[in-house]
């Protein structure tokens, strides 16, 4: 069986849409009822072409869906495929091990298959479609893939107002992107139009998709004549002039505190909620204002800063909580970084709070081991990383990380460079260790409601990337040597973790160690580590599923052939 003709005419760019759209009615009047009469036939189109490639593009699941609609003997197929395809979407191995592209195949198909049902073939499998949407969900919320969580949202939300329409609507909190919109499109998508070319001799084929597109659109004949009448009734409003308040002035806000013990005793005082705004706002630039008292109370606001809560909601409190903890770690990075390193492993914390303070360590690092501007005595405000990995942009560190790659790389012809910034000292240098060591000493041990090697591998994918930005920054310490053999032992444990979060954050250490060590001291004190990981990284660009870490293998690969080249 040949599909290769109409799987060539439905690609993107080779034929018009108009054409796209007579496919399925096109590949009914060549193989008419075969999917049915023949079993290869049926595996090739419900198994092969759905569940085991996810190439094709999106017209040619239109075309494939299309043609089983199209006729009622067909019909019974789309529920049995729909039912597989949501066995797989909510399977866990399936959501971990899969590519994201393979998924994204999968969740078209999903929607697809719901556009072309009638509301009475889906009320008949009606629970065993909501058991897999609820499974599926879970999966895919607990994913630590933005990209992923999306996803699941989305068809979530979809397959929910199909399955259930009369009951409340399921919805999320997501950034929109062509992708999202694609994905909503399939499912409100005029299926009539699908059925144009269809020939006469499939009598139940019309009366089937006219009804599914009047279960799919909703009715738009509404009458407007109650609302003329309200509007006629209120009109009497428009005559009232408006009360004149170009002369009015705001209420005077509450003075804010301007020492940093005022500052702590309002955030530890009784609820005030107007100081309390106030107290947060300006309490990072009395820390960097201030030194002298931010190092004598450094611990105490560490303290603070990390278990203080938003009592009442304050406009960017997440950003004022962290920068403040950034400025009191910058301002006395020892004995910070000693108290937050050794909270990350203690009891009666949550994993937002953990993952605060690796955001913390890693931003204050960053902002260690940047030069000073010779324009200005205060430092340039910092880029914070994010709280969450919530969209697909890189965190700036991962910029710099390719920015060095980039200039390792020999080229010829090209323009002239900027001038070199002034070189300073790197002060996070000194203190690397403090921030480092700490964090790979029990990362290994289970708590009571804590397991980093369980079920906590969010928080271990964001202290894989925080322990490589913390390698990175310490280029050329006296410490990096130690740092690095040690973040290879930490690399090596987990190198076969299913997660792909936390393989991308094991692949962007071992970038950092090839970027941050001296070379010499890699190729003679790590040479036997450094094969072993060579083999680790050809084995990731054949076989890892996540593209990302591929090309991060990839570029690990590269590297290493740059240091042999140094030898």
């Amino acid at each position: 069986m040949n599909l290769s003709p109409f799987l060539v005419a439905a690609a993107p760019g080779s034929s018009s849409h108009q054409e796209i759209l007579r496919l399925p009615a096109v590949l009914s009047r060549l193989l008419g009822n075969l999917v049915v009469k023949n079993k290869k036939a049926q595996f090739v189109i419900t198994q092969k072409l759905l569940l085991l490639q996810y190439s094709f593009p999106t017209e040619v699941l239109q075309t494939l869906l299309g043609y089983l609609a199209l006729d009622i003997t067909r019909r019974s197929l789309l529920t049995k495929i729909l039912r597989e395809l949501l066995e797989t979407w909510s399977s866990s191995s399936a959501v971990k091990h899969s590519p994201a592209e393979q998924q994204l195949y999968i969740s078209k198909a999903i929607l697809l298959c719901l556009s072309h049902l009638k509301e009475e073939e889906i009320s008949t499998n009606r629970q065993e479609l909501l058991t897999s949407l609820m499974e599926g969900m879970k999966c895919h919320l607990d994913s630590n893939l933005p990209r992923i969580r999306r996803m699941g949202m989305v068809v979530a939300e979809c397959v929910s107002t199909r399955i259930t329409p009369e009951g409340p609507a399921l919805e999320f909190q997501y950034e929109e992107d062509d992708e999202i919109k694609e994905l909503k499109s399939l499912l409100t998508q005029r299926l009539e139009e699908t059925s144009d070319a269809e020939p006469p001799n499939t009598g139940d084929s019309r009366p089937s998709i006219a009804a599914l597109h009047s279960s799919v659109t909703p009715d738009l004949d509404t009458s407007e004549e109650p609302e003329q009448g309200v509007d006629s009734e209120l009109d009497s409003d428009d005559d009232l002039v408006p009360y004149d308040m170009s002369q009015d002035k705001e209420l005077k806000k509450i003075r804010a505190p301007t020492y940093i013990r005022d500052c702590i005793a309002i955030l530890t005082g009784p609820e005030d909620a107007d100081k309390y705004e106030a107290a947060v706002g300006v309490l990072e630039a009395l820390i960097r204002r201030d030194t002298a008292t931010a190092q004598e109370l450094s611990v105490e606001l560490a303290k603070v800063l990390l278990h203080l809560e938003e009592k009442s909601y304050i406009e960017g409190f997440v950003g004022l909580r962290q920068g403040a903890l950034v400025a009191v770690t910058v301002t006395d990075p020892i004995r910070v970084a000693q108290y937050l390193t050794s909270e990350f492993y203690s009891l009666n914390y949550s994993l937002r709070q953990r993952m605060d303070i690796l955001d913390v360590l890693a931003v204050s690092a960053q902002e260690l081991s940047r030069p000073a501007s010779p324009h200005s005595k205060q430092s340039p405000r910092r880029p914070r990383i994010q709280v969450l990995p919530c969209n697909s942009s890189s965190p700036d560190w991962q910029k710099v990380v390719d920015e060095r790659i980039r200039s390792k790389t020999r080229r010829f012809a090209k323009g002239q460079s900027q001038a070199e910034p002034l070189c300073t000292p790197n002060q996070f240098a000194p203190v690397a260790g403090y921030f480092f060591f700490p964090l790979l000493r029990n990362f290994d041990r289970p708590l009571t409601t804590f397991d980093l090697l369980g079920d906590d591998h969010l928080v271990l994918g964001r202290l894989a990337h925080t322990l490589a930005i913390l390698m990175y920054f310490a280029v050329n310490a006296v410490v990096a040597t130690a740092m690095g053999k040690a973040l290879l032992e930490f690399v090596w444990a987990l190198r076969f973790h299913t997660d792909t979060y936390v393989r991308h954050g094991l692949l962007s250490s071992v970038s950092s160690i090839l970027l941050s060590v001296p070379a010499e001291h890699l190729l003679e004190d790590m040479t036997e580590e450094l094969l072993e990981t060579q083999a680790w990284l050809a084995d990731v660009t054949e076989k890892d599923p996540d593209g990302d870490c591929r090309n991060l293998a990839l570029q690990n690969l590269l590297l290493m052939e740059n240091l042999k080249k140094k030898a």
